[in-house]
């Protein structure tokens, strides 16, 4: 090429560059824009966090889906229907036939009672929420099996609501089945396949595993014998943006049809982008404010109630939240018909100061605020250290990533923590108080660390045993009525996890991408969206 032509060619690769218009994603392929930093593995029974949520529930199939727009209405997916018992401590699944898994093997009862027995048998992470339910490694063979190669049959170990069991069944990414007989394949020293499953797939999904390279990129395609039929987009393209700037630009160029994770500022700017739209789902986590009882300044309830006083719920929601979060004050997630109204608490410094001065502290005392760094955490870190000093209380802020702060927060080596945590996916109240406020075993050598209440050091018997009872009641009136009591229990406690926002999640997306809709679970299927163009 003669250098004039290579200069104009450059030219126009520039001009092109600074016209939006000009930029287009393929017609058949959709590009988001994400973090991948907390994408660690793939493997169902051990990946953590919303993103590999999502990614997962678009190579797999579960037995059940939990409507977006309704999480309460349980939907049919690999289970074609389902019968509980007249005692409530069995679930059978009928499994459609004719499922196939990208390897061409055929999806029975038997790989999907395979894949539960695994979660429990290699304990990661995702066991916790079975081990709730009573299952261990020891009696999940028994409990979680196939009667024939349609039939899956869930015995409940202990007495629990069978609805919890159906929700996380439909929310949990440890609940995907796996092709059993592609797994074993490579499997290891034992390992049940998880050194192979931490960057490869085994599923039944509408998308097939392309590639993975951590920090990177990840490409998935079409599975062109997926049951429901093909999907209508040939090819999916996860890309790895961490600077909100970033994605903004892309996105505004074309150059990516969805952005997660951008800033505040950034989705305020894009909103007046014609070609632009902004989506936002209500998550079950809640923004909260965390106390260590542990700790004998805060073991005392009068100083719980001060640092209740001292934070500014309304300041926090109005400046800090939108687009992460909206004001809630209770453990159990919004929108839930157990879920008490709003205490209305507010901040009141003279009535924070009273408190600390008959606790014992008229002139405050010094403390430290462990938290991520990453917004809205760290905003809401500085705005609490802003409004305890006006009570006389001195806050370190201490940022650190998520193994520093919530490992902190697991061996019980912290003072205040602003984090996020509580029922997650589950249209339940136990979920909630499970995670936030349950702790049946307040010992050191317990190590309930799946309980944030645990965590805390925090543990009321009337609180605990009420919640036992709630769980097993068949009464739907009499077991909303338990909840509520819980709740107002928890407020005359001063319990020591206060929440103050609840999560939601925004997505912003090209116009012309069509049936993407955020799940509140964050299992957003991909099989039917399209572009419009």
């Amino acid at each position: 090429m003669k250098m004039p032509t290579l200069l104009a060619a450059c030219a126009l690769a520039v001009s092109m560059l600074g016209t939006p218009a000009l930029a287009k994603t393929p017609n058949d392929q959709l590009i988001v824009g994400m973090s991948m930093n907390n994408l660690l593995s793939l493997d169902p029974a051990g990946a953590t966090g919303n993103d590999v949520v999502e990614i997962n529930a678009n190579l797999y199939d579960s037995l059940v889906e939990l409507d977006p727009k309704n999480t309460y209405k349980v939907l049919p997916a690999l289970a074609e229907s389902w019968e509980v018992s007249a005692d409530k401590r069995s679930i059978s699944f009928k499994i459609r036939k004719g499922v196939k898994f990208h390897s061409g093997n055929p999806l029975t009862a038997q790989d999907a009672a395979w894949s539960l027995q695994r979660v429990l048998k290699l304990n990661l992470a995702l066991a916790s929420v079975w081990k709730g339910y009573g299952f261990t490694a020891q009696n999940v063979d028994k409990q979680i099996r196939a009667t024939d190669a349609q039939t899956l049959v869930i015995d409940l170990p202990e007495p629990t609501d069978p609805k919890l069991v159906i929700y996380t069944l439909g929310t949990s990414v440890s609940a995907l089945v796996l092709d059993s007989k592609k797994v074993l394949q490579f499997e290891k020293d034992g390992d049940l396949g998880r050194t192979w499953l931490t960057t490869n797939e085994a599923g039944s999904g509408p998308f097939a595993l392309n590639e993975w390279r951590q920090k990177d990129v990840l490409t998935m395609t079409r599975f062109d014998g997926y049951w429901r039929g093909a999907p209508k987009l040939r090819r999916v393209l996860l890309r790895h943006m961490t600077e909100s700037q970033t994605l903004r630009l892309m996105l505004e160029r074309g150059d990516i049809d969805i952005a997660n994770g951008m800033s505040v500022p950034d989705v305020e700017a894009v909103k007046k982008n014609p070609n632009i739209a902004i989506e936002s789902v209500q998550r079950g986590n809640v923004y909260y404010v965390a106390l260590s009882v542990k700790d004998p300044k805060f073991a005392d309830k009068r100083v719980r109630l001060a640092i209740r006083n001292l934070i500014d719920y309304e300041g926090i929601n109005k400046t800090v939240m939108p687009n992460y979060g909206i004001l809630h004050q209770r453990p159990v997630q919004l929108g839930l018909p157990a879920t008490l109204p709003e205490p209305g608490y507010k901040l009141n410094v003279p009535v924070a100061r009273k408190l600390l001065a008959e606790a014992g502290f008229p002139n405050g005392f010094k403390t430290t605020i462990r938290v991520l760094s990453d917004p809205p955490f760290i905003n809401i870190a500085t705005n609490l250290q802003s409004t305890l000093a006006l009570g006389g209380i001195e806050a370190s802020v201490i940022p650190g990533t998520g193994n520093q702060v919530y490992g902190a927060m697991r061996d019980r080596q912290f003072e205040i923590i602003v984090g996020r945590g509580g029922g997650g996916a589950e249209p339940h109240p136990h979920s909630s108080l499970r995670s936030l406020v349950y702790n049946p075993d307040n010992r050191d050598e317990a190590k309930l660390s799946n309980f944030q209440g645990w965590r805390t050091s925090f543990s009321s018997p009337e609180i605990n045993a009420l919640i036992d009872k709630a769980e097993v009641e068949t009464d739907e009136k009499k077991q909303l009525a338990m909840y509520q009591d819980v709740q107002k229990l928890y407020d005359q406690q001063v319990g020591p996890i206060q929440p103050v926002s609840q999560m939601i999640d925004t997505v912003v997306l090209q116009k012309d991408v069509r049936n993407y809709h955020t799940h509140p679970s964050a299992t957003t299927h991909w099989r039917d969206v399209y572009k419009q163009r």
